[in-house]
């Protein structure tokens, strides 16, 4: 197994910190917080990857050393972004909506050392059986998905019974696409 030194997750996600561990790297997270709003003409499909090249700049300025990863992840549907929701009611709004339908998931990332800086976007599309309102309710009760963005986790019951089919890569969905992360690391740094 490659070894990089001093790699830095700059993510509070606990799911990305997971896919990082479970490919076997050494790597600490530091986090700072970070204002996520972005041009309101943005393409949508620009809009993860700008946002995790913005993070990686303020994670640099403060963690000179080291090889630092940023990443966003947002939920399209019809062009419009779907974030986290602020409530559960919203949350139960959101999955209604993608309930039998396809969407797109969209992480960016940036991976920077302080010589060089490469950023990527990664898009899978997700296409959700039908859900009835007892469903995405007992998802809502069991694992409140207030910090996800779309309302929801693939990795969690609601992926299990409801996501009829993914084109793409599976681990973008759940927050990271760690295999184009490995190889961006592995090639680049």
């Amino acid at each position: 197994m490659r070894h990089f030194n001093n790699l830095i997750l700059a993510s509070k996600s606990p799911r990305r910190k997971q896919l990082l561990e479970d490919v076997g790297l050494d790597f600490e997270v530091k986090t700072i917080d970070f204002d996520e709003t972005f041009p309101e003409d943005m393409d949508a499909m620009k809009v993860a990857e700008f946002l995790a090249i913005e993070k990686n700049k303020v994670h640099r300025e403060a963690f000179v050393k080291g090889t630092i990863i940023t990443s966003d992840t947002i939920v399209l549907f019809n062009n419009r972004i779907l974030g986290k929701p602020k409530d559960r009611a919203e949350a139960k709004s959101v999955l209604t909506l993608l309930s039998g339908k396809i969407h797109q998931v969209i992480s960016g990332v940036c991976i920077s050392d302080g010589n060089k800086q490469i950023s990527f976007s990664n898009l899978t599309e997700v296409k959700f059986r039908h859900l009835d309102e007892e469903e995405i309710s007992h998802y809502i009760k069991i694992a409140p998905p207030l910090d996800k963005a779309g309302s929801y986790g693939i990795q969690d019951w609601i992926g299990l019974i409801g996501v009829e089919w993914i084109k793409g890569s599976y681990y973008n969905v759940v927050g990271l696409p760690v295999d184009e992360v490995y190889d961006v690391l592995k090639n680049e740094f």
